[in-house]
């Protein structure tokens, strides 16, 4: 499911502004958009998210590691060699079977770039901001995410001293796997609290 289709309001002003400038750009020859568009989506999918993924699955099979990531996020991210701008003050909250976490910027669109690259367009969309504050559980359920009723959903906001990130649980079945295939598991939206991990298939990641 494409998650940015499901948050209305991702076409925003500042969106449009950004195309048109592009346009102009790319007229007058200064930039290619395709290779704008290779960069954009290295930063956001591959680069940023991958290192969250490591992240994740070293705390997923090292519980020394997980317990030093949940007293100073900080720190032991920058153990893995992920640190710097946008990542200077980390916090991490663990989803368990009776708390899900979701974070939010409700001011801009503060993100903590060296674990999950550039923010996707609906993260820094209007309606995103305030809906996941007054309606979380109905935004989870755009992205495909039910939540029971007897878990509690906790919304994090985001600000520019301190930027948080969504330990998700790790899914049923992955016993033995090791840290390369688990943080295959690990998503974006996942370390963000919009989506679980995805489940292994035949008992191996994808």
């Amino acid at each position: 499911m494409d998650s940015n289709a499901n948050i209305p309001g991702t076409g925003s002003d500042a969106a449009l502004r950004v195309r048109a400038i592009e346009e102009i750009l790319t007229e007058k020859g200064i930039i290619d958009p395709k290779a704008v568009d290779v960069l954009v989506d290295m930063f956001e999918h591959k680069i940023g998210p991958r290192n969250g993924a490591q992240v994740i699955a070293k705390a997923w099979t090292d519980a020394n590691y997980k317990k030093r990531l949940l007293a100073d996020a900080t720190s032991a991210i920058a153990e893995l060699g992920f640190s710097g701008l946008q990542g200077e003050s980390m916090v991490v909250v663990e989803n368990t079977d009776t708390v899900h976490n979701v974070i939010v910027c409700t001011l801009c669109s503060c993100y903590p770039w060296p674990t999950l690259g550039l923010p996707p367009v609906w993260y820094k969309s209007a309606a995103y901001r305030a809906r996941a504050i007054s309606d979380p559980r109905g935004v989870l359920k755009e992205f495909g995410t039910e939540i029971a009723e007897n878990v509690e959903v906790r919304v994090w906001d985001t600000t520019a001293e301190l930027r948080y990130l969504v330990l998700p649980q790790r899914p049923a079945g992955t016993d033995g796997m090791h840290e390369d295939e688990l943080a295959k598991l690990v998503t974006r939206d996942s370390m963000i609290g919009v989506t679980n991990a995805r489940e292994p298939a035949n008992g191996r990641a994808n």
